[in-house]
């Protein structure tokens, strides 16, 4: 980022580990006022972490990443170039032009297609990847969207993709280059059960007119 010339913060959610992430953060930000911590207590899940550190930043362009960089920070260039036209802008792994590094176990890429399967017949069609942990917006589109976000889960990624599209925000899917991390929190038999039954609460608060101003 310095690299680039831009103005940034960078700020590191830790959604209640019992590793050492707060202590090497703190480390880190106490050389570097543009670096700071957020930290919940417990474990609130991937959705709360993102959500809370989203509507705690501050610059006019917001992107989340997943810690483990699979997707390489590099491409925030080519999500970047896009939000000229667009309001919220997701990287993808499965588009024609993505480039896979190194892949998911099988069974892994299995779970992912039947997850959106189910994506695309209960709530968002179009996109064939709404959970890369990559994704670009501008400020008054985050807002928008994380002020009226519920889902605490892995599905999030989908919940907010469909609060875009409610409040008529401009979407766009880009191809990325990824390469798998190994060591997944992402638990095939738990999460994956929880992740499909949030599909059917998103489905539920959009009936009710939850996602519309």
């Amino acid at each position: 980022m310095d690299g680039r010339g831009y103005t940034f913060e960078i700020v590191v959610v830790d959604d209640g580990s019992d590793d050492d992430t707060r202590k090497v953060v703190n480390l880190v930000a106490g050389k570097d006022t543009r670096i700071r911590l957020i930290s919940n207590e417990t474990n609130r899940g991937k959705g709360h972490a993102v959500r809370r550190g989203v509507l705690a930043s501050q610059g006019d362009v917001v992107l989340f990443s997943d810690a483990d960089l699979s997707t390489p920070i590099e491409e925030f260039d080519r999500l970047l170039s896009y939000l000229d036209q667009f309001d919220l802008v997701i990287a993808s792994r499965s588009l024609p032009d993505s480039q896979v590094l190194v892949h998911q176990p099988r069974y892994r890429e299995l779970m992912g297609r039947i997850f959106n399967a189910f994506v695309q017949a209960l709530l968002v069609r179009g996109f064939i990847d709404t959970q890369c942990g990559f994704k670009v917006m501008r400020r008054e589109a985050a807002s928008s969207i994380f002020q009226m976000a519920r889902i605490n889960s892995f599905s999030f990624d989908v919940e907010m993709i469909l609060i875009a599209r409610r409040l008529g925000l401009r979407v766009k899917d880009v191809p990325v280059r990824w390469i798998d991390s190994r060591g997944s929190r992402v638990h095939p038999i738990k999460d994956s059960t929880h992740m499909l039954l949030d599909l059917f609460r998103i489905k539920l608060y959009d009936v009710l007119g939850y996602y519309r101003r």
